[in-house]
């Protein structure tokens, strides 16, 4: 498609509250999963800690 100016662009044909919703969001999701996986892997970890340490009490 060919745009006669920067805000015909934006304005996406009166879709633009769609396209650029969606790229926000998608943007947001893409900054968000590295971030909740190293929070899901420290959490594991974190867990794992624990349990081996209980067991090392438990049976000196």
């Amino acid at each position: 498609m060919n745009w006669e100016s920067p805000a015909a662009f934006f304005a996406m044909g009166g879709y633009a509250l769609y396209v650029w919703g969606s790229f926000g969001a998608c943007a947001i999701l893409l900054i968000m999963e590295p971030m909740l996986a190293v929070k899901r892997r420290t959490s594991i970890l974190r867990s794992l800690r624990r349990e081996r340490l209980a067991e090392t009490l438990e049976n000196p």
